[in-house]
């Protein structure tokens, strides 16, 4: 039987690996891209079976680009949960702490662990593509005088060591992730196994006093919860917007119907990017 195959941007390690084996389980084959727009394209293409996404990071907020691409691709959401980011220090084989004198990662990384670096001000911080990347790159180069900011996974993958464990700056540190596939009939266990569902979806209204008010009035009269509500900017169109919003519920309860079917009424555009049970929260 052919193993099925979930893409994700970064190298082996990335915790992006980390988010696709919970959301796709353990025998899907990882593949490893080096851009998001590649990771949706090897979807769209049928290159892969699925892809695993960061969409928000509960320090760092949403990865716009992503939001972006999720509009342009035919792509649904159709699972998410939540990785507890955990930075370490890793080292080749060989190298102690005291040796470091750099340490590379991505930048984002980089600044979520800023506490570190102030408390060690010989050590220089370097940008790096990938955090998982930036642990294969020290150890293949054999290099003695650097580290990387990176997960564990990262760390057992290139045989490297871990000097300092959680070295972010807030362990309230959390990334949301999609699991997308290419989209597919709606499941019908909606209100058949206990799940509490979330849905999310894109739409645009036009730039007249009031609009955004009605629109979430749709969801706000029928006690709807919204949990998210992210604006970008409309290409082509100086000044407008495109919505994301997420709210709790499924599109074949009577309410969430409703309220659809009222914002269909108020948008220029809407499309539902997908429904799908709702990660246990990290609070």
């Amino acid at each position: 039987m052919k193993r099925s195959t979930v893409s994700f941007q970064g190298e082996a390690g990335a915790f992006s690996q980390i988010a696709a084996r919970e959301l796709a389980g353990t025998d899907a084959t990882p593949v490893p891209l080096p851009t998001f727009v590649e990771v949706f394209e090897s979807v769209a293409g049928g290159k892969c079976d699925a892809a695993v996404i960061p969409i928000e990071n509960t320090l760092h907020g949403s990865v716009h680009e992503n939001y972006d691409h999720l509009l342009h691709f035919e792509l649904e959401i159709q699972s998410e949960t939540f990785v507890r980011i955990v930075h370490n220090l890793i080292a080749p084989e060989g190298v102690s702490f005291r040796d470091i004198r750099r340490v590379f990662s991505h930048p984002v990384a980089l600044n979520q662990c800023l506490r570190f670096f102030e408390n060690n001000r010989g050590i220089e911080k370097v940008s790096f593509y990938d955090t998982a990347g930036s642990v294969k790159m020290i150890t293949e180069e054999k290099l003695t005088d650097a580290g990387a900011i990176a997960s564990a996974a990262a760390a057992d993958i290139y045989k490297a060591r871990i000097l300092k464990k959680s070295i972010e700056d807030d362990r309230a540190n959390f990334t949301r992730f999609f699991l997308l596939r290419k989209p597919a009939a709606r499941s019908k266990r909606s209100r058949e196994d206990g799940s509490t569902y979330k849905t999310s979806l894109v739409f645009t209204v036009r730039n007249v006093p009031g609009a955004l008010f009605k629109c979430l009035s749709a969801f706000a009269l029928r006690d709807l919860n919204m949990t998210k509500i992210e604006s970008r900017p409309l290409r082509g169109k100086p000044w407008e917007y495109l919505f994301y919003l997420d709210f709790m519920g499924h599109p074949e309860q009577p309410s969430a119907k409703n309220a659809l079917g009222h914002l269909a009424e108020l948008a220029d555009m809407l499309r539902v990017l997908g429904c799908y049970p709702a990660a246990k929260s990290t609070k």
